[in-house]
């Protein structure tokens, strides 16, 4: 089929829903619940955009006559990185960059992932070629089989936040996180939860491993890779409260087009058929799935460009407020401004430097640099809570006093329009402004997105941890070292 349209993708919420369960009910139908609709019907705007004839070339690329979205295409070049970071910043600029988790995210995470199918391949337990057991064959026919369907994945990697100091497997539970329970001819019986699913109104869920099993073991029942359909029975996704909550999307700009709604994931013995196994028990393997399979690497180069994204949107809120209100001659304005632009312009070197330092890997595929992409991973998650606040100074009380559209459209209308008006807007217009503002920093559906930035990969305090292990400061070092032994031999001969 190829790269699919949003009707499409709809019609396949429809026919096999996701087992989503908000306020205590079953969403039966995501496409229409309050909930859920909105969101899906942004996600299906994407997908219609990759048949846009001036975004075409952008957004899909064509392999043996079929159009592929870009997302997919298996980077041999520097060039084929630098068409697929315009295809992540084409769908995030869309968005203003407010979705995270788009369908972008998880499709290069597969294909890195495929592409070295031999790591799987080095998991104790893979069958022979064409024995539906081989994990190798599996991941690299299930890359093949999402992208000619062009599917939409969620996924979730961590435990439940039960007691964060022991393992898994001293919980009061041994299957509070997830793990595998027995082994049957059709498959491999699953049972327990994980966090965070985010948009889980997807038509199947990755489960890859989690970077941080604490099991000291060789071989863990905690230790899985997999993927299954949404709707597979079992499979429930206990969903956090809507925050679209129904209003006028010109009220809530954001919140009521963007909420990817986030889920715990629960496997009530969920059978996973052998085919869709890609690792069982390694923790090893487990551990160093992503780093080995270059995953993260190239999930990291969407995340940026999606930053950027929503950089540039935080930028250009920020400018508007100060035309619309005319405070650009004061030099602490003009100062906060620079800050949006600091970080942007940041956050852009680290993108072409990830790029142009680009090197094949191990499997022969294209892919970015970890260094600057690591520097902007742990960098953003400490900036964006300033560029909050930094939309907030600048708005003011006037991000506060924001009556609704309906207030302006009922009998107090002509008081809104005297009184709120901009010294370079209609009242109408900035409080469209203003309302986006909100939206982005001070709502509900903003609060969220400050939170999930700071933990966007994980703990900002283990990142940096992981970052001081893995980054080679040796030669940094030896020069210091080579320094004061030329100074202590200069010393001497000045003697």
């Amino acid at each position: 089929m190829g790269a699919r349209t949003g009707s499409e993708f709809l019609e396949g919420l429809r026919k096999n829903p996701p087992n989503l369960y908000i306020d205590g009910v079953r969403v039966t139908d995501p496409t229409t619940h309050p909930a859920t609709r909105n969101v899906a019907h942004s996600i299906a705007r994407l997908y219609d955009l990759q048949h846009d004839p001036q975004l075409q070339d952008v957004l899909t690329y064509e392999e043996n006559g079929q159009r592929y979205g870009m997302s997919f295409l298996i980077p041999r070049s520097k060039e084929d990185l630098r068409r697929r970071a315009a295809m992540h910043k084409a769908w995030a600029d869309d968005c203003l960059g407010f979705m995270g988790r788009t369908p972008d995210y998880l499709n290069v995470n597969l294909m890195a992932a495929a592409m070295a199918a031999e790591y799987f391949n080095r998991c104790e337990g893979s069958g022979e070629p064409g024995s539906g057991r081989n994990y190798g064959e599996n991941m690299r026919r299930y890359y093949e089989f999402v992208r000619e369907h062009d599917l939409c994945l969620t996924h979730a990697l961590t435990n439940p936040q039960v007691n964060r100091s022991v393992g898994a497997s001293q919980l009061p539970d041994p299957y509070i996180a997830l793990g595998i329970v027995r082994e049957t001819e059709e498959g491999v019986v699953m049972r327990g939860a994980r966090m965070m699913a985010t948009l889980p109104i997807a038509d199947e869920i990755l489960i890859f491993p989690s970077t941080v099993l604490k099991e000291n073991e060789d071989k863990s029942k905690y230790a899985m890779a997999f993927a299954i359909p949404t709707s597979t029975p079992g499979l429930y996704f206990q969903c956090r409260e809507p925050l679209d909550i129904g209003r006028d999307p010109e009220d809530h700009p954001l919140g009521a087009r963007y909420d990817e709604q986030d889920a715990f994931v629960i496997f009530d013995d969920v059978l996973v058929p052998w085919e869709r196994i890609f690792l069982l028990y390694d923790v090893k393997l487990a551990n160093q799935a992503y780093g080995q399979t270059g995953a993260v690497l190239h999930m990291a180069h969407q995340v940026v460009c999606g930053k950027i994204a929503k950089t540039e949107a935080l930028l250009g809120a920020a400018q508007s407020i100060v035309n619309a209100i005319g405070s650009g001659v004061f030099q602490h304005v003009q100062q906060k401004v620079s800050e949006f632009i600091v970080t942007l312009e940041i956050l852009r070197a680290l993108e072409i430097a990830a790029v142009e330092g680009a090197t094949p890997n191990a499997y022969g595929v294209m892919t970015p640099a970890r260094g600057p992409l690591d520097a902007a991973r742990n960098y953003y998650p400490q900036v964006y809570p300033r560029l909050n606040e930094l939309i907030q100074l600048l708005g003011a009380s006037g991000i506060i006093m924001m009556p609704t559209r309906a207030d302006r459209e009922g009998p107090m209308g002509p008081h809104i329009a005297k009184y709120l008006q901009a010294g370079n807007a209609s009242a109408e217009e900035r409080l469209r402004l203003f309302r986006l503002a909100w939206d982005m920093t001070l709502s509900s559906f903003g609060a969220r997105q400050n939170l999930y930035e700071k933990h966007f990969f994980g703990d900002p305090v283990r990142m940096q941890c992981a970052l001081y292990e893995i980054y080679d400061k040796q030669p940094f070092v030896d020069r210091i070292h080579a320094f004061l032994e030329r100074s202590a031999e200069s010393a001497v001969a000045a003697d």
